[in-house]
């Protein structure tokens, strides 16, 4: 365990460190690289203040070796260059320009894009790959046809997490599910209890809400250019690959290689469009400006896996696990523990699974002690939990959306935190669960 001056509550002075300067950024509008900076600030003050700076140097480094860091920053910058060729195609606009002439408003696009959404993360059980596959074609589309660009950034978001939160293959749903040692049949059952009502009201709101910016009526001129309609084989052939459940990784890099090859070939781009090399020590072209234009995203996540890899090394969750314990006195506190426990847990590590995994073992203990359904207590970790972590504006569900969107449409201003008060599943789900623990009855108790 990683040691600092002050005692004890030396342990918190990154955390504090980082959420100051988080909520600076948050109330400042400030884009990813507000929050890059809390990270890296928190990461100094720390080593400061730390007992052992060569223990603590190994604890941020060792945040970098999470497989999830790795999988996040590739599949990023690899979704920014599948984003460049579809937008540089004109495809977008083309696309556009026909949803115009078929008279789709804007409001019934953003509300579809979220249903399709939430079919893309039911079937690969990610939100982090709907983002990825989605927010390149839809969030442009949306804009073009005069949705709301929050709002559009938020229906994409919610869909993603939909299927995070319900699909049986999401990982969040495995974690809340093994560690209560609960069915999965059982989970999922009593999990769209919530899940589907939630998500009738997001399709509702997002109709209501989508149609609030203004047309881009000079796509329309785009439409006779027909063959950029081909790039669809990018965006296509990666939801294609990942519902066959080829890894994200592999399936936007076929994605790319097939525009790549399809664009020259029908002259929507040559091949020095994608790369050139004008001399004077520079590289130009389609695949170093997406990578370029990804980098700030990448800075971000390095400083948040170190972060969080000083946190677990801090064994910051387990003092979590301990609070949990003992506020649980009764079935409602022990119920309302869970929930905030799984999400502050979310919230300071970035992903709710590792929060669900590090804390299942105290959740199920209390849900034994207290007679609470095994499935109840997966589902307050995955929905209130998940809801909780995903509010939290530096986790992949506000940054990454947020990031994405502004690489897709360059002239976009979005924040982490307008995808947070935007992103209506878990503002939605949040409520509903905070209803169920006030007047949920003997349903959820194992002797009924």
């Amino acid at each position: 365990m990683l040691t600092f001056r002050f005692g004890r509550a030396g342990r918190f002075i990154p955390l504090i460190t980082a959420a100051a300067f988080i909520l600076i950024a948050a109330l400042n509008e400030s884009d990813v690289s507000g929050y890059t900076l809390a990270f890296f600030l928190s990461i100094i003050i720390g080593s400061i203040v730390s007992s052992d700076r060569k223990a603590f140097g190994k604890a941020a480094l060792g945040g970098l070796c999470n497989p999830m860091f790795g999988t996040v920053s590739i599949a990023i910058i690899l979704a920014s260059i599948a984003g460049k060729l579809v937008s540089g195609s004109g495809m977008i606009d083309a696309l556009a320009a026909i949803l115009l002439h078929l008279d789709v408003s804007s409001g019934l696009f953003v509300s579809l894009s979220f249903l399709l959404c939430c079919v893309i993360s039911m079937s690969t059980g990610t939100s982090v790959g709907t983002y990825i596959i989605a927010i390149p074609v839809f969030f442009p589309i949306g804009l073009e046809l005069g949705a709301d660009p929050l709002v559009m950034i938020g229906a994409i978001a919610s869909g993603g997490l939909f299927g995070d939160n319900l699909a049986p293959i999401s990982d969040t749903t495995i974690a809340s599910a093994t560690t209560q040692h609960a069915e999965m049949s059982d989970v999922v059952r009593t999990r769209c209890r919530y899940s589907i009502p939630v998500a009738l009201l997001c399709f509702i709101a997002f109709i209501l809400l989508g149609s609030k910016g203004s047309v881009q009526h000079e796509a329309v001129a785009m439409v006779n250019n027909p063959l950029s309609l081909a790039m669809l084989l990018v965006p296509a052939s990666v939801i294609f690959l990942c519902l066959r459940k080829v890894d994200l990784i592999a399936s936007l890099s076929i994605g790319i290689a097939i525009g790549s090859i399809a664009g020259p070939i029908l002259g929507i781009f040559s091949f020095s469009d994608l790369i050139s090399y004008p001399g004077g020590f520079s590289v130009s072209g389609l695949y170093i400006d997406a990578i370029n234009g990804s980098s700030s995203t990448v800075f971000m996540l390095i400083g948040a896996f170190m972060f969080l890899g000083i946190l677990d090394e801090a064994e910051i969750i387990k003092e979590i696990g301990r609070g949990l314990s003992f506020l649980a006195r009764g079935r409602r506190s022990a119920e309302l523990s869970i929930m905030l426990a799984i999400g502050i847990g979310g919230a300071l590590t970035g992903v709710c699974t590792v929060s669900m995994v590090a804390l299942g073992p105290v959740v199920h203990s209390i849900g034994e002690k207290m007679g609470i359904r095994n499935e109840r207590c997966a589902n307050l970790m995955d929905c209130g939990g998940l809801s909780l972590t995903a509010v939290a504006p530096w986790t992949v569900h506000a940054v990454l959306p947020a990031s994405l969107a502004m690489i897709a449409v360059p002239s976009a201003v979005i924040a982490p935190m307008d995808v947070v008060l935007h992103n209506l599943y878990p503002l939605f789900m949040m409520p509903l669960m905070l209803f169920t623990i006030a007047f949920g009855g003997k349903e959820n108790m194992k002797n009924s």
